[in-house]
């Protein structure tokens, strides 16, 4: 459980064990998921923590970055402070040494100082085939930021608001990729947490 992102993560539960027990539980999957890649013939690129940084959440990986078949990379604005230390320049040198092009990067850090979020594939859903991006938005999702990065990568965005029942609230969820998403020949996506009907009949007309 990390108590920066719990503020408004609600799925987040502390667990009856102690964080070091938690810590080699998660390594113990990683490591199996990344062997099973491998397995299967996909290159996996493993960069470790540093160990003098508090990075709670360094396992997940794809809310600071995201990499581009244009060789673009972009960098987002975290909530947590304690995530965004995991933006760490030697990431980009590995992966250019393992034969990967980065030409540009597009930053939009500089939004944490305005208290403006965007945190990646968590809050994105890009249908890069018919060109949109779906976000709902919540204080990890700007709606500002989501525009501007549409225009960026030339997407239209579809906006909308979900909710979950925290302690008798409606209250937004935080990460659009815990109620849909999206594969190359379905859709999944919980309508229910959608209250706003226009808003609802908006995500499925796209």
């Amino acid at each position: 459980m990390n108590e920066q992102t719990a503020v408004n993560n609600y799925f987040q539960e502390g667990l009856h064990l102690a964080n070091e027990q938690i810590n080699k539980k998660a390594q113990e999957e990683f490591d199996a998921f990344v062997d099973k890649l491998r397995g299967v013939g996909v290159n996996v690129i493993v960069v470790d923590d540093d160990e003098k940084l508090d990075t709670p959440d360094s396992i997940f990986p794809n809310n600071w970055v995201t990499f581009h078949e244009d060789a673009t990379a972009a960098l987002y604005p975290l909530f947590a402070e304690n995530r965004r230390r995991e933006r760490r320049p030697e990431v980009f040198d590995k992966i250019e040494e393992a034969g990967y092009l980065i030409e540009d990067v597009i930053d939009y850090t500089s939004a944490e100082e305005e208290g403006l979020f965007l945190e990646s594939t968590g809050v994105l859903i890009i249908d890069r085939v018919n060109e949109k991006a779906y976000c709902a938005l919540s204080p990890r999702a700007s709606e500002e930021l989501l525009i501007e990065f549409c225009e960026d990568f030339e997407l239209t965005p579809v906006i909308f608001t979900a909710y979950q029942d925290v302690d008798g609230r409606r209250m937004p969820i935080y990460h659009t990729n815990v109620m849909m998403c999206l594969a190359e020949n379905f859709a999944v996506i919980c309508l229910d947490s959608i209250d706003d009907t226009k808003e609802r009949k908006n995500v499925i007309k796209h």
